[in-house]
């Protein structure tokens, strides 16, 4: 029988999308993280415009000159970045940017510092890439959050990277910027990558975002327009960081997609230089869903931490698979937090990307097993 490579035979299909795959036509789908809200008619709109216009063939590798100059005014005035245009790479989302950062710059047997639990597609793009996937236990005590003793307590000589996210997916916490500071000139002391996953950075409540690339010479800021403006089809994001990384990414991006859709590219200048009240309001919902579920959660006695970011609750509970199937039998769909990591598993992930009047419902489901 033929086999397929060892690289691929390291990773799994997304646990996420098996869930995904459960749910009936009846069920309320608390698994996947993808805004319900439609994207703006703006940038709709300027993507349309764009291939009526005949804008439809490739771009330069990098992506278009006044896409990637909006991208370092935004850096520079929402981040703190000093980020030239020369300096960013305009991706096929998020995704792309950080199975290019492994790629480029991880080699078999480095190890790199995920969040556990953490985004799940961390750890398959370390593995893909031959490197060593260490996780950095998020501990209940600090809400969830990674903290810069986490960091001196994972890293090692081998450790060529480690990876933020904040507001982080799949817990919703929020790091402290004392926290990112310290972990920065960890980093640039110890001739690490820091690699920053902000795709969540615009969702965010009752505190604020720090990007570690303000702090460091190492950063690396990857970011998206899938959540904060409800694009997740149109597949666009960027990776910012220092000419040098920029160039060896550049390298990875030419042999695997050459560049982001031409009009896509549009529709994402239209979203940075157009009106950010549907971003406001989207986020303003977001947080009323939050308080809605943390509240119905904790009062049907399912501990819950109450996240400041992203649109997802990860509580603990005792038996996440009977949780889960109980969940299921009742029509709601829900992941098990050990997709996540290993210190995921005595919780589960529920996303409140779903509207108000679905949430109560589900949340009346969740009532109903009796916990």
């Amino acid at each position: 029988m033929m086999e397929p490579s060892k690289r691929v035979r390291s990773i799994n299909l997304s646990e996420i999308r098996k869930m995904f795959e459960k749910a009936d036509k009846n069920s309320i789908n608390l698994g996947l993280g993808e805004p319900d809200f439609n994207t703006p008619k703006h940038i709709i709109e300027a993507a349309s415009i764009a291939m009526r216009e005949g804008f439809t063939h490739y771009t330069s590798n990098m992506g278009i000159l006044e896409l990637r100059e909006a991208i370092s005014k935004k850096l520079k005035i929402d981040n703190g970045i000093d980020a030239p245009p020369e300096s960013i790479l305009v991706t096929v989302g998020a995704s792309e940017a950080i199975y290019m950062c492994m790629q480029a710059l991880v080699d078999p047997g480095d190890e790199v510092l995920i969040p556990d639990p953490g985004f799940l597609s961390y750890k398959a793009c370390v593995n893909l890439a031959g490197g060593v996937a260490r996780g950095v236990h998020l501990k209940l005590d600090n809400d969830l959050r990674m903290t810069s003793e986490d960091i001196i307590d994972a890293i090692t000589d081998n450790t060529k990277a480690i990876v933020l996210n904040s507001p982080s997916n799949p817990t919703g916490s929020v790091m402290k910027k004392e926290d990112i500071k310290a972990i920065a000139e960890i980093a640039d002391d110890n001739g690490i990558y820091l690699i920053s996953d902000e795709v969540y950075e615009k969702i965010i409540y009752d505190t604020k975002h720090h990007s570690p690339a303000k702090f460091c010479e190492n950063g690396i800021t990857i970011n998206g327009f899938s959540k904060s403006y409800a694009m997740t089809g149109f597949r666009i994001g960027y990776v910012s960081a220092n000419s040098e990384i920029i160039e060896e990414l550049l390298k990875i991006h030419q042999y695997t997609t050459a560049c982001a859709s031409s009009m896509v590219q549009k529709g994402a200048l239209a979203a940075l230089e157009g009106p950010q009240n549907s971003v406001d309001e989207m986020v303003s919902e977001f947080k009323r869903r939050r308080n809605l579920v943390v509240k119905r959660l904790d009062d049907i006695g399912v501990e819950c931490i109450k996240p400041h970011g992203a649109f997802y609750v990860f509580p603990h509970v005792e038996n996440p698979a009977e949780f889960i199937k109980n969940g299921l039998e009742k029509g709601v769909v829900m992941v098990n937090g050990g997709a996540f990591g290993i210190h995921g598993k005595n919780h589960v992930r529920l996303s409140y990307a779903t509207s108000y009047v679905q949430l109560e419902e589900a949340m009346n489901r969740l009532e109903s097993m009796n916990i």
